[in-house]
């Protein structure tokens, strides 16, 4: 059955389970939600498609049916499983993908490895998304592509379907032009995004560099430009920008531009902080700290969230204060990567070996400055935790949005504890309370850190506050209304309407 919306995403919106010998689709346990946002968006169409990929040995004879009809509380929708061998995911995923695209997009030119990369094995996995996808739109549809390691799709579904609307929505950073243009496959990259009929980024500056690499490769003209209103500028951070370009014009095309935070779902993260059951964790937890303040550090094992940056402060600031030894606790999560991917070999190690250093040098036989945690934790857990901590550090060196800033903040439903977030990463542009810190400088991250430490109840209360309205704001279901709508179209859009047209 042919589809009104198709959703291309590398990951199936469901994890299959074995029990008695039957496969049964059961619900993603995704805490950030994204997954089942977008699935929601079935309940709008009359039929719905979702394609992704699925591993086989052999592609041509996968022992899998390639589309499946599956109905849950969203909606019936088909899921389209694009049969891929583990060297085709390795070469598409984790080689081109995480160590030539993922450095680049964040920044990190001196970590980008151009010589492994299997380009035609790139373009292949693409075009074979694209046809899967072509195969499932309806006449018209909407085809919603998701993130960097399908680029290529926009181009290649345009040239097989003329009819479709096109939307792709970036979840990571969209660099400068002089960083994206190190990748020797930016043009083919650029007017693929350009086959487009909407681009999505979560804040302007990251929209406004889109533009500026699509302007150095290509004759594309901006042909509208709009204010950015003040809850999204964040005076004197690294991210913040005063307008930016919502139209663009290439090849007698209209490509509409959108600016749409990711967000969480504060209802559901709010109804998990106020069960009995996670109050009293959160007590026990407290109790269990003797008085010390908790401070609490949640990410994936990644040079780009700066996780040995932020021990070296912690080990900073207990050598320069060491009246702190005892009275502070911080609770690392680092959930640790494939160990098999080389883009992330050693960060791990390195985070390992920080924490025990530290450890060493301050600890006691009834106290240690920092619980090291390499497990994902269950989401429960982790908003009791929330919901404990005096202090969420959360400071990339360089990130799309964070969505983990989002959660502290909404499963403060007692309005206490301070936040410490990166500038640089997307999620400061809207979190303007948080305690911004640079984590390029040390003294920036030993003051930030100090600062939040000894915040008085007041000042916590009234940055909580302000905090929780802008995380309430842009939350997960703002974000799904406007980044297909269009800033014109939804009066949540994070942008206002034009006052000029640009050159």
């Amino acid at each position: 059955m042919s589809s009104d919306l198709v959703i291309v995403y590398h990951r199936q919106p469901y994890e299959e389970v074995e029990v008695d010998g039957r496969t049964i689709y059961r619900e993603n346990k995704s805490p950030n939600g994204i997954v089942p946002t977008l699935k929601s968006f079935f309940g709008r169409v009359d039929h719905g498609a979702w394609v992704a990929w699925k591993l086989a040995e052999d592609p041509a004879n996968p022992g899998f049916e390639p589309v499946v009809e599956i109905e849950d509380a969203f909606g019936r929708y088909s899921v389209a499983r694009l049969p891929l061998t583990e060297h085709q995911v390795r070469e598409f995923y984790h080689v081109t993908s995480k160590e030539a695209f993922w450095p680049i997009l964040h920044g990190f030119k001196d970590r980008y490895n151009y010589d492994p990369v299997d380009w035609p094995n790139f373009r292949e996995v693409n075009w074979r998304f694209a046809e899967a996808a072509a195969a499932e739109a309806a006449p018209g549809a909407v085809v919603w592509i998701h993130d960097y390691n399908l680029w290529l799709v926009p181009g290649y579904l345009r040239q097989m379907r003329k009819d479709v609307h096109i939307a792709f929505f970036h979840h990571t950073p969209f660099p400068s032009v002089d960083v994206f243009n190190v990748l020797p496959w930016r043009r083919e990259i650029v007017e693929s995004l350009l086959a487009c009929d909407e681009v999505g980024f979560h804040i302007p500056r990251y929209a406004a560099n889109f533009v500026s690499v699509a302007r150095s490769l290509t004759d594309a003209e901006v042909t509208e430009r709009r204010r950015v209103p003040p809850d999204m500028i964040a005076e004197g951070t690294a991210l913040t920008e005063r307008s930016v370009p919502t139209r663009l014009s290439y090849k007698n095309r209209n490509i509409r531009l959108q600016v749409a935070p990711v967000g969480v779902d504060v209802d559901h993260i709010e109804t998990r902080a106020r069960l009995p059951e996670t109050e009293a964790h959160a007590r026990q937890i407290r109790e269990s700290l003797d008085g010390a303040q908790l401070i609490l550090s949640v990410g994936r094992t990644d040079y780009t969230k700066g996780g040995v940056d932020q021990l070296q402060s912690l080990e900073r600031v207990l050598e320069a204060r060491p009246e702190m030894i005892g009275k502070v606790r911080l609770m690392h999560v680092s959930v640790s990567a494939n160990r098999n991917m080389t883009a992330y070999e050693n960060v791990q190690s390195e985070i390992e070996q920080t924490a025990g250093r530290i450890n060493g040098r301050f600890g006691t036989l009834d106290w240690q400055p920092i619980a090291l945690i390499s497990r994902a934790i269950p989401f429960d857990e982790l908003v009791a935790y929330y919901r404990a901590a005096d202090v969420a550090w959360i400071t990339p060196l360089a990130d799309g949005m964070n969505l983990v800033a989002k959660e502290f903040v909404a499963a403060r439903v007692d309005e206490d504890g301070a936040v410490v977030l990166s500038e640089f990463a997307g999620a400061a542009v809207e979190m303007q309370e948080a305690v911004i810190t640079n984590p390029f400088s040390n003294r920036s991250m030993d003051q930030a850190i100090l600062t939040a430490l000894s915040m008085a109840p007041e000042g916590r209360l009234g940055r909580m506050r302000a905090l929780r309205a802008a995380v309430a704001r842009n939350d997960i279901r703002l974000w799904a209304r406007n980044v297909i709508a269009g800033p014109e179209k939804s009066p949540g859009s994070s942008v206002t309407p034009p006052t000029d047209q640009a050159a």
